[in-house]
């Protein structure tokens, strides 16, 4: 009989402890903004090539992810007081802020893994095609992205922030700004198609190269983890499949060989 409520009370205390552990399931939170083909909602889902990259290392890492969408501006502050655990979403790292400090001052990057640039966009009919052309015209940007700071090099001209990117979008499309700097690789998946057939890009006006990290907070150990997880995931194939699927294979890196 002792036997049997020895036995008895270990498979409770075992069922406690297993259902204590699956309580303590390690969520990771990742801030977000929606623009594809970063991330994006399609069927009332959370797609995009930062999406599924995310879940995947997450995953890896033993995560149960979970993604917040935040405001721009406030990435920083979202982050440091661990509201977010980390800003995947299309982050240049090679840049300065508005005040110009630089991101990577601010916070903890992994490797770069895709290029971008800033680009310049304006109707098809505006008849802009230098710099010249934009000053005194009223621009557009996301505030304290890399296209507001892009955007106020720019001579004589203003800009105005806004939300999100594709609120940049919308209004030069309604002509209510003359122009928007935005990332490029926003750009290339739908300016020129459907609702924003009549926008187009003035490519001598790109800038240099930029690069998309991942911003942890400064110290934070998931910095080299997630690192060696795009090590892995770029040496298998998995990146590069990922990028075919939502058409950035030709900006996409995937030898981190000279950031080590």
């Amino acid at each position: 009989m002792k036997r049997i409520i020895a036995l008895t009370l270990a498979v409770m205390l075992l069922a406690v402890c297993f259902a204590g552990c699956k309580g303590e399931e390690k969520t990771i939170v990742v801030g977000y903004t929606k623009y594809p083909p970063m991330n994006y909602m399609e069927s009332d889902k959370l797609v995009g090539f930062d999406t599924e990259l995310a879940e995947k290392v997450f995953t890896n890492l033993g995560y149960k992810v979970s993604f917040k969408e935040i405001q721009w501006e406030s990435k920083y502050t979202d982050l440091n007081s661990g509201t977010i655990d980390c800003i995947w979403n299309g982050f240049t790292c090679n840049s300065a802020d508005s005040d110009g400090v630089q991101r990577s001052e601010k916070v903890s990057f992994t490797y770069k893994y895709m290029i971008n640039r800033q680009v310049v966009v304006v109707k098809k009919d505006s008849g802009f095609n230098a710099a010249a052309d934009l000053a005194g015209k009223q621009g557009g940007a996301e505030k304290d992205s890399a296209g507001e700071s892009y955007a106020k090099t720019f001579s004589n001209v203003n800009v105005k922030g806004f939300t999100t990117q594709m609120e940049c979008l919308m209004e030069v499309n309604a002509g209510t700004i003359d122009f928007a700097v935005m990332d490029a690789l926003l750009v290339e998946s739908l300016v020129g198609k459907g609702d924003y057939a009549n926008l187009t890009v003035i490519e001598a006006l790109s800038s240099e190269k930029e690069y998309y990290a991942i911003g942890f907070k400064k110290g934070s150990e998931l910095t080299a983890k997630v690192n060696e997880q795009l090590e892995k995931l770029a040496q298998d194939g998995f990146m590069m499949t990922l990028a075919q699927k939502y058409n950035v294979d030709a900006t996409v890196v995937t030898d981190f060989a000279d950031q080590k």
